[in-house]
């Protein structure tokens, strides 16, 4: 398939277009390249890619010098004219959006980013497919969306219906605008809801990374709610495996779903809810643990409250994803932060 693979500047997004690549499709990548996390580590993936980061120019298709079925052009997803003709002009057979502007504590600050990225730029994803015969569309929600709810494990048959920051609802909100077309247009929408993913190349601004640069810098690290947190990590590799068996089968209606009883996660139209997760939530300080271990260093801890927008467990039920993909993600966090920790000593010169 040609697949247009949105976010490939981006942590999950670099490595789904390399597995994409990997399987034998064409891929076109696509990123804002925002100035929301270092941009020396976006344009490191690119390079990683293939991609030049001299060769990248607003709204032009550069080729990779890496693998000949890559391209990427930087593009804002709001930039509805310049999005309508790229998907005229690729004519995709499978969309995988997964740029969005990301982070809980950030949307406390910047909502409006938010709103324009995460809600008007999905709506552009959602008309361009409409317009031009795309009818596989994955997307990026998050296990943010489960918000209040208690009950764990968290599964998509539960109500996402009390999210506790903007960035939850607008992926809750990405799920409804996406039922919404798949019911009207007979668009296949598969959401996917991520929970903690860390690994090789990952995002700044999450704790992995966060720790794992104090522990080799001797810096302290924040600890909020007092460590008494629980997180559902999942490595990059588990998930991008999950992202893959997604686009290659594509949801269909559920023949069996009633409007009497809803399902939240399926429809009678095409449409589909799944957790990614490692479905094995540790604490906190277990997870800062392993860190230090991958390391061989103790990191100072400052113990704080738990911060506005976080939720203090998340746990994945992935049953469905592994009944429908013969798939569960199963790396342990150990191997996990031993790769990770590597990778950070690698890319920045360190000993």
């Amino acid at each position: 398939m040609k697949v247009l693979v949105t976010g490939t500047a981006g942590f999950i997004g670099f490595y789904t277009a390399l597995k994409l690549l990997k399987q034998g499709h064409t891929v076109v990548g696509l990123d804002s390249i925002n100035d929301y996390y270092d941009v020396n580590l976006k344009y490191g993936r690119l390079q990683e890619s293939g991609i030049k980061q001299s060769s990248i120019e607003y709204g032009l298709t550069v080729q990779s010098e890496l693998h000949s079925g890559y391209s990427f052009i930087q593009l804002k997803l709001e930039d509805k004219p310049a999005l309508d003709d790229l998907f005229e002009r690729e004519q995709f057979d499978a969309v995988c959006n997964l740029a969005a502007q990301a982070g809980v504590r950030y949307s406390l600050e910047n909502p409006s980013a938010y709103i324009d990225s995460n809600i008007v730029g999905f709506m552009n994803v959602l008309e361009a497919c409409r317009h031009n015969g795309v009818n596989n569309l994955s997307y990026a929600s998050s296990s943010s969306v489960y918000g209040l709810n208690e009950a764990m494990p968290f599964s998509t048959s539960h109500s996402v219906n009390h999210p506790v920051s903007l960035y939850a609802a607008t992926k809750k909100s990405n799920e409804l605008m996406a039922h919404t077309y798949a019911h009207l247009y007979g668009i296949r929408c598969t959401g996917l809801r991520f929970f903690t993913v860390y690994g090789p190349w990952g995002r700044p601004d999450m704790a992995p990374f966060i720790f794992t640069k104090a522990a080799l810098n001797g810096d302290t690290i924040k600890v909020f709610n007092n460590g008494k947190m629980k997180r559902d990590f999942t490595y990059i590799d588990d998930i991008v495996e999950g992202v893959v068996r997604v686009i290659e089968n594509p949801c269909k209606a559920n023949g069996e779903w009633s409007g009497k009883q809803p399902d939240p996660s399926s429809s009678s139209a095409p449409y589909k809810i799944y957790n990614i997760g490692n479905s094995q939530p540790i604490e906190l300080m277990t997870f800062i643990e392993a860190v230090e271990n991958a390391a061989g260093v103790e990191i100072p801890k400052d113990f704080q409250p738990i911060q506005p927008g976080d939720v203090v467990a998340t746990y994945a039920d992935v049953s469905e994803l592994e009944i429908d993909m013969g798939y569960r993600p199963s790396t342990p966090v150990t191997e996990g932060m031993k790769r990770t920790v590597d990778w950070y000593r690698s890319f920045y010169g360190m000993a």
